[in-house]
C-alpha cells in the first residue's frame, strides 16, 4: 500500500500486525531508550525498526540501530532518508538514498472520524470548505482524518529540511480524488502550500509540498517526497 504512493526511488517495507519477535528485534541502544515506554510503545516501536532494516537491507545499507534524535526523528544512516509510521495493526517504513529525494514523510491511521474538536485545531477554513465539497462527493471517506495524516506526513517531510516545529496552521493542503478510484480502494494527490518561508533545497526555496493518499483496509495512508531542485547530479548520489 505504501510502496504504491512514492515514486521507485523510495523502498517501503510494511507489517499489518506487531513482529513477533518484540524487544528481541531491537539493539541494545534501541533498548535503552524504552526503559519507561508500556507494551504497545514497545510493540510499534520495534516493528517499525524491523520495517526499517528490511527497507535498508533492500536499498543496500548496512542496518543498524535507529535512535530517535530531536523531536523524536528517527537519525538515519549517511546518505539515507526516511520516515516511519505505525497506528494501530499496521506499521511502515520508507527509505531513498539522500541523492535521490531531499526529504520524504510518510503517515497512516485508522479509517475514522477525528475526535470531536480536533478538525478546528487541524483545518483551516479553506480547507474545511474543500472537505464538506469532498465529504458530499464521497461520504464514505473520512475525509478530516485524511487531512491530519496528510499534515503528519506534511511535517515529517519537512523537519530534516528545517529542524523547525511546523504547526496544522502553517501548511494549506489541497486533496483530489482520482478520476479511476473505486469504492474499496480510493486515492488521489495532495498538494501542501507552505504558509511560512520554505526550507532551502539544493539553494532554492520550496514552498510547495506535493504527495499522494489513499484508503484501504480500514487505513488511511499519505506520503509527500520533497524533490532536489538543483542542476545535474546532487552531491553524493553517485552519479
Amino acid at each position: 500500500m505504501m510502496e504504491e504512493l512514492l515514486p521507485e526511488s523510495v523502498v517501503a517495507v510494511e507489517s499489518h500486525g506487531d513482529d513477533p519477535a518484540g524487544d528481541a528485534s531491537l539493539y541494545p541502544e534501541e533498548l535503552a531508550v524504552l526503559t519507561r515506554a508500556v507494551g504497545k510503545r514497545r510493540r510499534e516501536f520495534a516493528t517499525v525498526r524491523v520495517c526499517a532494516r528490511r527497507a535498508m537491507e533492500k536499498l543496500g545499507v548496512a542496518p543498524g540501530p535507529l535512535l530517535p534524535g530531536e523531536r523524536g526523528a528517527p537519525r538515519w544512516p549517511a546518505g539515507v532518508i526516511g520516515s516511519m509510521t505505525h497506528c494501530e495493526g499496521y506499521g511502515a517504513a520508507a527509505l531513498a538514498r539522500a541523492g535521490d529525494l531531499a526529504s520524504l514523510g510518510i503517515d497512516a491511521e485508522p479509517h475514522l472520524a477525528l475526535p470531536d474538536d480536533v478538525l478546528d485545531a487541524v483545518a483551516l477554513p479553506g480547507e474545511s470548505d474543500r472537505l464538506h465539497r469532498l465529504g458530499a462527493r464521497v461520504p464514505a471517506v473520512h475525509w478530516d482524518r485524511l487531512l491530519f495524516s496528510a499534515k503528519e506526513s506534511v511535517y515529517k517531510a519537512w523537519f530534516p529540511l528545517t529542524g523547525k516545529w511546523l504547526d496544522f496552521s502553517e501548511a494549506d493542503i489541497d486533496i483530489s480524488l482520482d478520476r479511476a478510484s473505486v469504492t474499496d480502494s480510493l486515492s488521489g494527490d495532495l498538494r501542501a502550500q507552505l504558509l511560512v518561508p520554505g526550507p532551502v533545497v539544493d539553494g532554492l526555496a520550496v514552498q510547495t509540498f506535493t504527495g499522494r493518499w489513499t484508503v484501504r483496509g480500514g487505513l488511511v495512508a499519505t506520503a509527500v517526497t520533497v524533490p532536489h531542485t538543483g542542476p545535474g547530479p546532487v552531491p553524493g548520489s553517485g552519479a
